[in-house]
């Protein structure tokens, strides 16, 4: 009898079949399903990159486009101020040339003052005082230094101010710079598009390079700068302004005190010659006065010797009547006389002679006084000549002081600048 052969493994039951067949169907369309999605996912991944991308090119043409107005606007302002700043540094100079000259103006005055106190100095005695013409020599002379101090230093100002501008003049220049060619490179990169010819994939594109600044400090430094030339040019103006002001005052003050000095010498001329005349007058009195005391003393010296010979007249009786013998010895009316009489001779040459010494002591004392006064008239007459030479040596300053500068001078009081390399590069136009 034949046997059946069995295949040899697991059996399945028909349920595990049934069950086999289901979700192999299960996993079909699950699988379809999830092919379904993903196939949408896709349509719709790349309609939304397409999208984008289109929207990021346009939103960053749009940017590069208000980037380069922007830029352009600040250049624009830049040129304004480079503009600006050219006028400010012209009409800054021209009014530093002015104060230059007015300092130099400031010499012929100082000279003369200074000619005026050295003419002054040769006084003699009494007459080297510190009067009204003196102060105000002096003080004009330290007028005139602190003119020309003041004058100096606002020029020194305005040269520091010059290089300031230059400075910023520079700082603008380099800005504008970099703009025009910031906005050369952002217009080629706004002509570019994806048939350009020149674009490639670059090295590490999205890397932020070294020196690269925020939009707020761009901003920033734009508006900084744009300040800085205005503050200069302002500060220039104000400058100006001051240079013309300091300029008028020292001049006017000038003036007022030129006025001044020349109302005390003057004044002091006149004094002068009212005090030779006066002196000469004395004079006059004087040996007048001298002639007639001479005369009292001779007459003085013929009493005293009149005196001299009644007293020894009265001695000699009184030492005569010494020698009457005895009794007649005596003291009668005679000798009481002749006693008074010595007494009152004896008084009177002593008053004589007193008055004597003492009218000789006026006399020495008016030949001092006159020599005094004749001294003291060479004196005055000195000092009106040396104050009539200030007055002529002061005539030269009513002409104008530029019509008395010499085209060339051979000395100039006022401080000439010498700019040294850094700073004649300063002020070099880049």
């Amino acid at each position: 009898m034949t046997t059946l052969s069995t295949k040899p493994g697991q059996r399945f039951s028909l349920p595990d079949w049934h069950t086999n067949s289901n979700l192999i169907s299960a996993d079909a369309e699950h699988r379809r399903s999830a092919s379904h999605q993903v196939r949408q996912d896709g349509r719709a991944l790349r309609n939304e990159t397409n999208n984008q991308a289109k929207w990021d090119e346009r939103n960053n043409r749009t940017r590069l486009t208000d980037r380069i107005t922007s830029v352009n606007r600040w250049k624009e302002t830049l040129d304004k101020c480079l503009a600006d700043i050219d006028a400010e540094i012209t009409a800054l100079t021209k009014v530093k040339e002015t104060a230059e000259r007015a300092l130099q103006a400031k010499n012929l005055p100082l000279d003369v003052a200074i000619e005026c106190l050295t003419f002054r100095e040769s006084r003699c005695a009494i007459d080297v005082v510190r009067d009204n013409v003196e102060e105000e020599l002096h003080k004009e002379t330290k007028l005139i230094e602190k003119t020309k101090r003041e004058l100096q230093q606002r020029v020194s100002e305005a040269f520091k101010q010059l290089c300031l501008l230059e400075e910023v003049r520079q700082q603008l220049s380099c800005d504008r710079r970099c703009k025009m060619e910031a906005l050369e490179i952002d217009r080629v990169c706004l002509s570019l598009d994806v048939n350009s010819p020149n674009i490639s994939f670059k090295v590490n594109p999205t890397r932020v390079p070294n020196g690269s600044t925020t939009l707020d400090e761009w901003e920033q430094n734009n508006q900084c700068n744009k300040e800085r030339a205005e503050a200069a040019m302002k500060a220039s103006m104000e400058l100006r302004e001051a240079i013309l002001l300091t300029i008028a005052q020292t001049n006017n003050e000038l003036e007022a005190q030129r006025v001044a000095t020349n109302f005390a010498l003057r004044k002091r001329i006149r004094d002068l010659e009212k005090a030779h005349d006066e002196l000469k007058w004395q004079e006059k009195n004087t040996l007048e006065e001298i002639a007639e005391m001479e005369e009292d003393i001779q007459r003085l010296e013929k009493d005293l010797q009149r005196k001299m010979q009644d007293l020894k007249v009265a001695h000699t009786r009184l030492e005569t009547r010494t020698y009457r013998p005895n009794m007649e010895l005596c003291r009668d009316q005679v000798q009481y006389g002749l006693t008074n009489e010595v007494h009152q001779l004896e008084g009177m040459i002593r008053a004589l002679q007193q008055k004597l010494a003492e009218s000789q002591a006026t006399l020495n004392a008016l030949y001092r006084q006159l020599h005094r006064i004749q001294t003291d008239i060479g004196y005055k007459a000195n000092s009106l000549v040396l104050d009539n030479k200030c007055m002529d040596s002061r005539r030269k300053l009513v002409v104008p002081a530029e019509k008395c500068l010499p085209e060339f001078h051979s000395f100039d009081r006022s401080v000439n600048r010498t700019l040294s390399p850094l700073q004649r590069g300063q002020l070099e136009v880049a």
